[in-house]
């Protein structure tokens, strides 16, 4: 081989790993439509609708902190499932009134959506992930806000399906759930209390984003700056989080959601 093709094989290969790694993904906006394809034909079936929102949570964490959350964490678990792809996510969700301004939307950057938008999108979400061959479609919300519209709209598309008995939604309620139950136990043993934990924006939304994408947490300006309340947006006190604190939650939510969806599935076949 010549210098110059050498060094030209060479220039081409971080491309072509590259292309390889993309064509290995679990995110379905990072295959092609025959990639996609190949992997449905082979099993990969089943499917995982991330949900976020875009929403306040005081001053020191990031307005896309459910978005990116719902999207790591769905890989997270699609990998571990296997032979499971994650949607794109959904960011636009109901958060409350917009005019007059209730609840987030009082705090520049919510985006808030009518609950009838919201369900609307998820249904015909689904019905194209099924017209495409996926069999098990299943929503992950990081947001407490609309969880019954989850499970609203998964009871309405499996009356819909149920005849041609070929595809089933699910609202996997437990991904929500053991953040406000197991977790907080987790941090309740370490000596962290019920206030300082939080509801919104405090120690464990904040240690759940250090450990997923910590760029989304002003660390330094919260250390230095003052102590938010609820009428900055803020229930708790995120002073103490920790990356380490945030990945017992990752844990618990990936262990979770993976042994829940495995019983649906099971359950289904049978």
């Amino acid at each position: 081989m010549s210098l110059l093709l050498a060094v030209a094989a060479s220039a081409a290969a971080p491309g072509a790993v590259q292309a390889a790694e993309r064509a290995a993904s679990v995110v379905l906006e990072e295959l092609t439509s025959s990639e996609l394809r190949g992997r449905i034909e082979h099993g990969a079936t089943t499917i995982l609708v991330p949900i976020g929102g875009v929403e306040q949570s005081g001053p020191y964490i990031a307005l896309g902190k459910h978005n990116v959350r719902a999207g790591l964490l769905a890989r997270m678990i699609a990998q571990k499932l296997g032979n499971t792809l994650v949607a794109p996510v959904v960011s636009y969700v109901p958060e409350g009134s917009i005019n007059p301004p209730a609840g987030h939307m009082r705090f520049a950057g919510t985006i808030s959506i009518p609950d009838a938008t919201f369900e609307s999108l998820l249904e015909a979400t689904a019905a194209s992930l099924r017209q495409h061959g996926f069999r098990d479609i299943v929503f992950l919300g990081d947001h407490g806000g609309y969880q019954q519209n989850e499970a609203r709209v998964a009871a309405k598309l499996n009356r819909a399906w149920n005849k041609a008995g070929d595809a089933r939604a699910y609202a996997l309620l437990d991904y929500y759930e053991i953040t406000q139950t197991a977790y907080v136990a987790d941090l309740k043993k370490r000596g962290y209390s019920a206030a300082e934990i939080g509801l919104h924006g405090g120690l464990a939304d904040a240690a759940l984003m250090l450990a997923t994408d910590p760029a989304l947490v002003r660390s330094e300006a919260m250390a230095r700056g003052a102590k938010p309340t609820p009428q900055d947006g803020v229930r708790g006190d995120a002073t103490r989080a920790t990356a380490e604190l945030g990945q017992l939650g990752v844990q618990r939510i990936v262990d979770t959601s993976v042994a829940a969806i495995r019983k649906q599935l099971q359950d289904r076949a049978r």
